[in-house]
C-alpha cells in the first residue's frame, strides 16, 4: 500500500521564502501549502480539519514569528486550542531564546531559527519529521490509554454484573434453605413420635446454619467474606426462636470480629449448631441451663469452644441416639483441619476446637467490618 504525501502548512508573509520552502520540501517528499498569514493558516487547519478527505488533512504546520494581524505565537495559541490540531514548529528570525521558550511552552514541537537564504530547509525538514513521529506516538499513546481504560470499564462492568449476580444466586439459595427449614419445622411440630419430631429438628438446624451464611452474603459488601461474630450472632438467634421452647433463652456468645472465607464458616455454623443442641438435649435433664459460645483468636490459630454449666460425664446414654451430630462435627471438623477435644477440667462440659485461621482476600470491599 502507498503511503500518503505528508502535507506541511507553511505560515509566513514571505512569498520568496515559501516558495524556497515549497521547493525544498517537495524534493524530500512532502506537499506544501503556503499561507500568508495567521489567520489565513487558521482557516486552512479549520477547513481541513472539516472535510472527511484524508489527502486534504494538514500533518504539520511550520510557523513563521512575525508576520502582520497575527503573530506566530497568537496564532500557534489558536491552533493549539482546535481539536486534533496538528503539530507545529515555530521558526523565527530572532536569536531571542525567550522566544523559543515562551513557543514551546505555547504547545510547539518544536522550534529553529531561519535565515532569508533558505539555508534552515533541511532543518525545517528534520523538524517537520521530528514533530509527525512525535505526533503519531502521541496517537499510540493516546489510543492505547483510551484501550486500557475501556478494558478496565468493561472490566468493572462484568465484576459488577458478576456481583449481583452471586448476590441474587445468595439470596435465591438462602430463601429456598429457609423454606425448607421452615417446612422441616411445620413437620416436627406436628410429628407424633419423638425420634421422628427430634431427627426433624435436627434437621432443621443444620439447614438453617447453612442458609444463614447466603442470607449473611447477600447483605455483605464482600461476598468473599463472612465475618464470623455476626455469623455465630444471628445463628444462635436464630436456635433461641426454634429449638425447644425456653429452653434457649440463656444461650450467650462472646466471639471476636473475624474473617472467614463463606464455606468455612458453614462448617463453623453447622459444628456450632449440632454441639449447642447436643448441650440442649443433655446437659440439663432437669430444665434449662446456660450454654457458652466462645470464638477466639490465638496467634495463627482460632478457638471455638461450647460449653455448658451441666451434668457432665454423668450425663445418661440416649437410646435413641443415632451418632449422626457426632459424625457431622468431625466431618466438618476435618473440613477445618481443626482438632477436637474435650477440656477435662470444665465441671460441665467444655467441647473446643483449634483450627488455622486462613487469610481470605478481599474481594470488591473489605468494609464489611464487625462492631
Amino acid at each position: 500500500m502507498n503511503q500518503r504525501t505528508p502535507t506541511l502548512l507553511y505560515i509566513d508573509d514571505d512569498d520568496a521564502l515559501a516558495r524556497l520552502v515549497d521547493r525544498g520540501l517537495t524534493r524530500r517528499g512532502y506537499r506544501v501549502v503556503h499561507a500568508a498569514s495567521g489567520e489565513e493558516g487558521l482557516e486552512h487547519i479549520r477547513r481541513a480539519g472539516a472535510q472527511d478527505s484524508i489527502e486534504s488533512g494538514i500533518d504539520v504546520v511550520a510557523l513563521d514569528q512575525y508576520m502582520p494581524g497575527l503573530d506566530g505565537l497568537e496564532t500557534l495559541e489558536q491552533i493549539m486550542a482546535i481539536p486534533g490540531a496538528p503539530p507545529v514548529v515555530f521558526v523565527t528570525a530572532s536569536q531571542d531564546s525567550s522566544i523559543a521558550v515562551t513557543a514551546l511552552k505555547a504547545g510547539a514541537a518544536d522550534y529553529l531559527v531561519k535565515d532569508v537564504k533558505g539555508d534552515f530547509i533541511p532543518l525545517l525538514h528534520v523538524a517537520a519529521e521530528g514533530a509527525l513521529r512525535q505526533a503519531e506516538l502521541q496517537n499510540a499513546r493516546e489510543e492505547a490509554e483510551a484501550e486500557i481504560h475501556a478494558s478496565r470499564d468493561r472490566y468493572a462492568a462484568l465484576a459488577a454484573e458478576r456481583e449481583m449476580l452471586l448476590r441474587e444466586v445468595n439470596h435465591r439459595v438462602g430463601n429456598s434453605l429457609q423454606i425448607i427449614a421452615s417446612l422441616l419445622h411445620l413437620q416436627a411440630s406436628s410429628a407424633g413420635q419423638e425420634e421422628v419430631k427430634a431427627a426433624l429438628t435436627n434437621a432443621m438446624g443444620r439447614v438453617a446454619a447453612v442458609a444463614q451464611v447466603h442470607r449473611r452474603l447477600y447483605t455483605s459488601q464482600d461476598l468473599n467474606i463472612c465475618v464470623l461474630n455476626q455469623y455465630l450472632d444471628s445463628l444462635l438467634e436464630d436456635l433461641r426462636r426454634s429449638a425447644e421452647g425456653n429452653r434457649m433463652s440463656r444461650l450467650t456468645l462472646k466471639a471476636e470480629p473475624i474473617e472467614i472465607d463463606p464455606d468455612r464458616a458453614v462448617a463453623v455454623g453447622i459444628i456450632v449448631n449440632e454441639l449447642v443442641m447436643n448441650a440442649v438435649k443433655y446437659a440439663y435433664p432437669d430444665g434449662a441451663g446456660p450454654i457458652h459460645v466462645e470464638l477466639t483468636l490465638q496467634g495463627e490459630n482460632l478457638l471455638l469452644a461450647i460449653a455448658d454449666d451441666g451434668v457432665g460425664d454423668n450425663v445418661k446414654a440416649d437410646p435413641r441416639s443415632t451418632g449422626m451430630g457426632q459424625r457431622i462435627v468431625a466431618a466438618m471438623a476435618t473440613k477445618l483441619d481443626a482438632s477436637v477435644e474435650r477440656d477435662p477440667a470444665h465441671s460441665g462440659t467444655r467441647i473446643f476446637l483449634r483450627f488455622p485461621r486462613i487469610p481470605v482476600a478481599p474481594g470488591k470491599s473489605n468494609s464489611a467490618a464487625a462492631s
